[in-house]
């Protein structure tokens, strides 16, 4: 533990009267955005099973955490000690199983032992809707997927994957049909069926999204560069671009 001792050293002195200007200047609403830049650079690693690379961005996503307790601290709100003493209370509790003395055999059954034992932790007790606690702020295709698995656990579900397989398909019908003044609405409604159809078929449909616009971004450059030129690019008719693109896909596979 000495070099997470030694972070936090770090910190405080980055903190202080005599420290970093620009540490000494933020808050937490200013390091928001921070936070969220750091997770995505960690699930890029992850995505690209860079190791190495993985490692180096947990440590700033670690940075965040411990740079908020900091800040909390200061305030005499919590410290960085009480971020670590809350999360393994929080694990103990709802890991009976391996803790205590329950049984959880599946997968399923410890995850839906840790829903019910959420529900009876302070702060919990008074939300009215199984939806309640999703964050706003998430990404919208993670929190259409996050929502539609709590009311899935409510018992509001289809019975079998031909249930969401349909409603894509009734959803696009709609978006053909839609007018200038709806059809905002019918994509919407046909990206929520997608991430329904997603969650059925056991992906995650924001990593599959963006695993899907890393290809395509690996192909469009593989085109461009057998192009030559965007000039070159521009004069050609669709179906020579996508000789190149087929071009590109061969390339991959």
């Amino acid at each position: 533990m000495q070099s997470f001792d030694e972070l936090i050293r770090v910190m405080a002195r980055l903190r202080a009267p005599d420290g970093c200007r620009w540490d000494r200047e933020q808050t937490h609403a200013s390091l928001r955005p921070y936070l969220l830049e750091e997770a995505y650079e960690a699930l890029e690693a992850i995505d690209a099973e860079a190791w190495s690379r993985l490692c180096d961005e947990l440590g700033d996503v670690l940075l965040q955490v411990v740079f908020h307790a900091q800040l909390a601290s200061e305030r005499g709100d919590f410290s960085i000690e009480d971020v670590c003493a809350t999360i393994v209370t929080k694990l103990k509790r709802r890991h009976p199983h391996v803790f205590a003395d329950s049984i959880a055999d599946t997968p399923d059954e410890v995850i839906d032992r840790w829903e019910k034992l959420k529900r009876q932790e302070q702060g919990y007790e008074d939300r009215e809707s199984a939806l309640d606690g999703v964050p706003p702020a998430m990404p919208a295709l993670q929190r259409a997927h996050k929502l539609q698995k709590r009311a899935a656990r409510a018992g509001f579900d289809w019975e079998d994957v031909s249930g969401p397989r349909a409603k894509v398909d009734e959803e696009l019908r709609e978006v053909d049909e839609a007018g200038p003044e709806t059809v905002e609405d019918e994509i919407g409604d046909l990206l929520f069926a997608v991430v329904n159809l997603a969650r059925f078929v056991d992906v995650e449909p924001e990593g599959a999204l963006r695993r899907a616009t890393e290809r395509f971004g690996r192909r469009f450059r593989s085109v461009e560069r057998a192009a030559g030129s965007e000039e070159r690019l521009r004069a050609m008719n669709l179906a020579e671009m996508d000789v190149l693109w087929e071009q590109a896909k061969a390339e991959e596979r």
